[in-house]
């Protein structure tokens, strides 16, 4: 029987699922769109593993992502770590000289700094959507051409557009006056990805040393666009791993791995058939009112969190 280590990342886009053998090896990857369910999300890459792998032994799982804990508490994670340490880990793993890596997913994005594959030094974006994939995703749909489709367009680019990236909104309203004066797409386009970096190096990279190798992965670093104008801004070029895409799982499945936990407390691939659901209450007990998290597998109460006095804690 094969034995694997499960790592799943969670976050407001996609949902990712990785096995990794003994050897450390990617055997299985999945890339899932949340759409606003990650609990639904997570029974899909568990139905799709189950059918895949008939017999497997899973020897431990770690999550991570914005919803790492809520899957973590669901699926018996080993270990729940942040996006953050799951990312270096990976980068690390696959190429240890990198020391800045480069993430950019749909709705946040991530800058981090490794000297001597430890992280120094790291910067978020989850507020502003002109730091994000989804920058992209707007503009694609303004100008009627698919999102992935605009990696090979911006590499046709001849001319120079500058767009103001500063904001979403902005940036809609520069790009239909540079249709108007007669640009062509895939200029527009090229002026977009040249857009977004600005405004993830302004926003994140901000007095920080960003210094090579430079890695470059999320969902992002698929629009070779985004590569070019990511190269010629910073004068380096970018390692774009092989699992881009899902490099968040891959460090998480790699962590349990070096921690491997005595016996797993994963529920198994059943949980794939079962009715799972969250819901909440306000407690009265005191004038705080914390909203309380339960999750539960069918009928029966799982877990219960986030009241500061952990009188309701499950």
């Amino acid at each position: 029987m094969d034995e694997f280590f499960l790592g799943i990342d969670v976050g407001s886009i996609s949902t990712n699922l990785v096995l990794l053998d003994k050897e450390k090896k990617v055997r299985y990857s999945s890339y899932i769109r949340t759409d606003g369910n990650p609990i639904k999300a997570v029974k899909c890459g568990l139905r799709q593993i189950k059918e895949k792998f008939p017999s497997l032994l899973i020897k431990g799982v770690g999550t991570t992502g914005s919803a790492r804990n809520l899957i973590g508490t669901i699926v018996g994670a080993d270990l729940v770590k942040n996006e953050i340490t799951a990312h270096a880990t990976a980068s690390s793993f696959f190429s240890p000289e990198v020391q800045t890596i480069l993430e950019i997913g749909g709705q946040d994005s991530k800058l981090i700094i490794l000297r001597n594959v430890v992280v120094v030094d790291f910067a978020m974006n989850s507020v502003c959507a002109a730091g994000t994939g989804s920058f992209l995703d707007s503009q694609s749909s303004r100008l009627k051409i698919p999102v992935e489709e605009f990696g090979d367009l911006a590499l046709k680019s001849k001319e120079d557009v500058n767009i103001a990236g500063r904001c979403t909104v902005f940036a809609e309203s520069d790009m239909i006056h540079k249709q108007q004066v007669g640009h062509s797409n895939e200029d527009i386009i090229y002026g977009l990805c040249n857009s977004l970096v600005r405004n993830y190096l302004n926003n994140l990279g901000r007095g920080k040393e960003l210094l090579g190798p430079i890695m470059f992965q999320g969902g992002v670093s698929e629009n070779k666009g985004m590569i070019k104008a990511f190269e010629e801004a910073l004068g380096e070029k970018l390692i774009v791993p092989e699992h881009n895409k899902v490099m968040g799982a891959i460090g998480i499945a790699l962590l349990v791995s070096r921690n491997v936990p005595e016996k797993t407390k994963f529920r198994g691939f059943e949980l794939s058939d079962k009715e799972i659901f969250t819901k909440s209450f306000n407690c009265e007990g005191c004038p705080n009112r914390c909203e309380v998290i339960e999750a539960y597998i069918e009928e029966e109460l799982l877990s219960r969190w986030n009241d500061r006095c952990g009188k309701w804690q499950v």
